[in-house]
C-alpha cells in the first residue's frame, strides 16, 4: 500500500490518510467533518514539484558532470585546447563531489550548494563565451544546460533548507 507524500497536508489528519479513491477503500477516513475530507482532493501543491526537483538533483549533478567532462575531452581532441579539458575535468570533479554529498541527508544541503555554485560559475563562463563569440554551439548550448542545472540545484537547495 502506497501513501502519497505529495498530498495536501492537513495537520488535523493522520499522515496515513488515504489520498486517492483506491486507497480510500483500503484505509478508513479519520476525519470528523466532511470539509476535511474535501481537502484531500486538492491538486498537488508546489511543495510536491519542489520535492520532485530535489529528488532529481543527484541525477542532474551526475549527468551535468559527465557532459562537462565529455565536452572538455571532445574540445581537447578536436582543437587541442588544454583549457577545455581542465575546465571539463574540474567541472566533473565538482559535480562528482556534489553528487557524493547529496547522498547523505546530513550533507545534502552542502551538496546542493556546491552544485548551485558550480553551475552558476559555468553559467557565467559560458555566458561570457557566448557574448564574445556569438556562436550558439557550443557556448549557447552549454549555457542553456548550465542554467537548467542551476534551476534544479537552486530549487533543491531551497527545498532542503526550508
Amino acid at each position: 500500500m502506497v501513501i502519497s507524500s505529495c498530498s495536501s497536508f492537513n495537520p488535523l489528519l493522520s499522515p496515513l490518510v488515504p489520498t486517492s479513491k483506491y486507497q480510500s477503500k483500503l484505509l478508513p477516513r479519520f476525519s470528523a467533518s466532511r470539509s476535511i475530507d474535501r481537502s484531500l482532493k486538492k491538486a498537488p501543491s508546489l511543495h510536491c514539484h519542489a520535492q520532485l526537483l530535489s529528488d532529481l538533483a543527484p541525477a542532474t549533478a551526475s549527468v551535468y558532470g559527465a557532459l562537462l567532462f565529455g565536452g572538455g575531452v571532445f574540445a581537447y581532441v578536436r582543437s587541442g585546447s588544454k583549457g577545455s579539458v581542465i575546465g571539463g575535468l574540474s567541472g566533473a570533479a565538482l559535480m562528482g563531489t556534489a553528487y557524493y554529498l547529496m547522498q547523505s541527508p546530513e550533507t545534502k544541503v552542502i551538496g546542493d550548494a556546491l552544485g548551485f555554485g558550480s553551475a552558476f560559475l559555468f553559467s557565467v563562463v559560458f555566458g561570457i563565451r557566448l557574448a564574445a563569440t556569438r556562436k550558439l554551439i557550443p557556448s549557447g548550448l552549454l549555457l542553456a544546460l548550465s542554467l537548467g542545472s542551476l534551476g534544479v540545484f537552486l530549487s533543491s537547495y531551497l527545498h532542503d533548507k526550508i
